[in-house]
C-alpha cells in the first residue's frame, strides 16, 4: 500500500498539523499522528484555540482552579494555551531529537493585538518562551512592518521564531533579512545558534480567494483562465527568493557557524474553493526543505490520493512569473491584494483572540 505521506516527507516536505486541542493531547491523537502519519510539527493560532475552548469541556478543571485563584482573563488565557503547547512540545520531542532540532516544533502566537507594537511583541514573546519552557517551541510573530524589528530582537535573545502572516514577496524578503540579522546578533550575544530555529509562514489559499473574487468581477475570458493560479505562483516565486537568499554569502557564513536556515512554511493550505483539488496547495508546492502545515482533513486527503510532482516548484518559476504578469496586465493589483490580505488576517486573528478571551471569561465565571 502506498504511503503517500512518507513519499511527501522523502521529497523534502515536513508535514505539520495546523491544529491543537486539549482533546488531541488527552486522547493521544496528536501522538498517533506523529507515530503513524509522519506529522513532525504543530502550528496553532488564536482561531484554533478559540474553537478548542468553545467545543470542549476538557478545560473545565483548569479554568475552575484559575477562577479560584482569582486570575484575570488575560493571564488565564496564557496559562491555558501555554499548557497545551507545552504538552504538545513534549509529544513532538522525539521528532525534534530525531531531526537535530529541525522539526518537532510547536508554535504559539503572541497576542495579535500587539502586531503594531514591536516592544510589546518582544516582551510577550519572552514571556511565552519562559512560560512554555521547551526548546522545541516556536514563538509566532506576525510579519507586519512594525513587527519586523521584533523578529530580529527575539531571535537575538536566543528564542526560536515562526514568522506568520506573510503574503507578499517583498515582505518575505524583509522577513528573511530580519532573520539573518537576528541570527547574527544571537551569535554576537553568545547564544548557541545551532539550537535556534525559524520558519517563514507564507500564506497560500487566501491569495486565490482574494484574487479569484477580483477575477470574477472582471468576468472576461482572460480573467476566468487565471482562476486558482495566483496562490501557487506567489508561493513558488517565494521559494525562488528563498533559494537566492540562502545561497548567498551572508547566509553561508552563518551556516558555517552551525546555523539552520529559516525554512519556508506553506500555511493556509486547505482548498477554500470546492471546485479545486483538495490537495492542490500540497501537490503544487513540493520542494526540498519546506514545511506544509495542514488541517487533519488535508493530511488525510493527501494520504488517500495525493501525488508527488517532481520539480513542482523549482521547475515552475517562469510559469509562475507569467501568472503574476498576466494578472497585472488585466488590472489585478498585486500590492493591493497582499495589503488587503494582511489587514484582514490581522483583524481576523484579533477577533479570534477576543473570542478566546470571551470563552475563557465565560468558563472562569462558571
Amino acid at each position: 500500500m502506498t504511503d503517500r505521506l512518507a513519499e511527501l516527507s522523502a521529497a523534502g516536505v515536513s508535514v505539520w498539523l495546523d491544529d491543537i486541542s486539549r482533546e488531541r493531547l488527552i486522547t493521544g491523537g496528536l501522538d498517533a499522528l506523529r507515530r503513524d502519519q509522519h506529522v513532525v510539527g504543530v502550528t496553532s493560532n488564536p482561531t484554533i484555540f478559540a474553537k478548542a475552548l468553545s467545543d470542549s469541556d476538557d478545560y473545565a478543571e483548569q479554568t475552575k482552579d484559575l477562577a479560584l485563584r482569582g486570575v484575570d482573563v488575560g493571564e488565564a488565557s496564557r496559562m491555558i494555551t501555554t499548557y497545551d503547547v507545552r504538552w504538545a512540545c513534549d509529544v513532538m520531542r522525539p521528532s525534534y531529537d530525531a531531526s537535530d532540532g529541525v522539526d518537532g516544533r510547536v508554535s504559539i502566537e503572541v497576542d495579535p493585538r500587539l502586531s503594531m507594537d514591536a516592544d510589546k511583541t518582544i516582551a510577550e514573546a519572552k514571556q511565552l518562551w519562559w512560560l512554555v519552557d521547551r526548546e522545541n517551541l516556536y514563538i509566532k510573530i506576525p510579519a507586519t512592518k512594525p513587527s519586523l524589528p521584533a523578529i530580529t530582537a527575539v531571535l537575538a535573545a536566543g528564542i526560536s521564531v515562526n514568522v506568520t502572516l506573510i503574503f507578499s514577496l517583498e515582505r518575505y524578503g524583509l522577513v528573511m533579512d530580519a532573520f539573518l540579522a537576528g541570527i547574527e546578533q544571537a551569535k554576537a550575544n553568545g547564544h548557541d545558534i545551532t539550537k535556534l530555529g525559524s520558519v517563514a509562514s507564507f500564506f497560500v489559499s487566501r491569495v486565490d480567494t482574494e484574487v479569484d473574487k477580483r477575477l470574477d468581477k472582471l468576468g472576461t475570458p482572460e480573467a476566468q483562465a487565471l482562476h486558482g493560479k495566483a496562490a501557487v505562483a506567489n508561493a513558488q516565486l517565494a521559494y525562488k527568493n528563498y533559494e537566492e537568499v540562502f545561497g548567498g554569502d551572508r547566509w553561508k557564513k552563518l551556516a558555517a557557524a552551525g546555523a539552520k536556515p529559516q525554512r519556508p512554511l506553506w500555511a493556509s493550505t486547505s482548498s477554500k474553493n470546492p471546485a479545486y483539488r483538495d490537495v492542490l496547495y500540497v501537490e503544487d508546492l513540493v520542494a526540498p526543505g519546506v514545511v506544509n502545515t495542514m488541517p487533519e482533513a488535508t493530511i488525510k486527503a493527501f494520504a488517500d490520493h495525493g501525488e508527488i510532482r517532481v520539480d513542482a516548484v523549482t521547475g515552475s518559476y517562469a510559469a509562475a512569473q507569467k501568472v503574476l504578469d498576466d494578472l497585472a496586465s488585466i488590472g489585478v493589483d498585486y500590492d493591493d491584494v497582499v495589503e488587503t490580505l494582511e489587514r484582514e488576517a490581522v483583524e481576523k486573528f484579533e477577533a479570534s483572540w477576543i473570542e478566546l478571551l470571551g470563552s475563557v471569561e465565560e468558563q472562569l465565571g462558571a
